[in-house]
């Protein structure tokens, strides 16, 4: 990669990783539509790191709450909105745990076509302004129940497709499910951080293991401006998620999944 390159793709990472229009189908999409090599492995972990200490940051105050009743929880000292919290982030990720182990594989070698990419992006996009469109909004995220997690886990299992959008596809169940758009983003976010962290650590053993010829000060790099757009994407989706709903994304969806059927079946 050139420096160009590592710019684009670090704050593409961070910008996509967290709004609801899929992270996986805007990385693989610079090599599909310009020729650009693979970012290669170390660079892949790079910004996972940087994406998930953005998360991490920007919730600490209610990862700590959380880890602090849950450890309380396990010894017996009684339940709190908190440690119940943390136990549904824990149930609604195995899930995607248990996709990611049987069709991880088969997603590699079908998924990453940019007809599947395009059909993904449109199909769940128009599914993510129909949840919005019929919200009820009646529950905030105090409110959310064991039914609600589990099926928030099995949608998310679903975004192993490229083009689904982990945020968008969980956000989706949430507002189905009735709760408030601030509520379903936020539980979202937290989601995110089992799975990011899952991504790393698996990516970090294969790195270990193969080695690399990466350009460390380049992967560094990358890191950063990873970490510094996925907060400042955070903070501002949730900024204006109330003014702005969740239509200038589905309109975006609507117009990139247009546009790559274009490629495919034109260029």
């Amino acid at each position: 990669m050139d420096w160009f390159q590592v710019v684009f793709l670090a704050l593409l990472q961070g910008l996509t990783e967290f709004l609801p229009i899929s992270s996986s189908a805007h990385l693989i999409l610079p090599s599909q539509l310009f020729g650009w090599v693979d970012q290669g492995l170390a660079f892949d972990v790079g910004v996972h790191i940087g994406s998930l200490t953005a998360v991490m940051i920007y919730f600490r105050q209610d990862i700590w709450r959380m880890i602090v009743a849950w450890t309380s929880s396990l010894v017996g000292r009684g339940s709190s909105t908190d440690s119940r919290l943390a136990w549904y982030v824990i149930w609604a990720t195995l899930p995607a745990v248990v996709a990611g182990f049987i069709f991880e594989s088969a997603v590699d070698h079908y998924g990453r076509s940019i007809l599947v990419i395009a059909g993904a992006t449109l199909v769940f996009g128009a599914l993510l302004w129909w949840a919005d469109f019929s919200r009820t909004e009646v529950r905030p995220l105090e409110k959310i129940t064991l039914k609600d997690v589990i099926i928030i886990g099995l949608a998310q299992a679903v975004a192993l497709i490229p083009g689904t959008s982990r945020s968008g596809i969980t956000i989706t169940a949430g507002l189905m499910l009735g709760l408030n758009r601030q509520s379903a983003a936020r539980f979202s976010f937290l989601l995110s951080i089992p799975v990011i962290l899952g991504a790393g650590l698996l990516k970090g053993l294969e790195l270990m293991k193969t080695g690399t010829a990466d350009e460390w000060t380049m992967v560094l790099s990358g890191t950063v401006l990873a970490a510094i757009s996925a907060y400042a994407c955070i903070h501002l989706f949730l900024k204006w998620l109330d003014k702005v709903g969740m239509l200038p994304f589905v309109i975006y969806r609507m117009l990139l999944g247009f546009v790559l059927l274009g490629v495919y079946f034109i260029i």
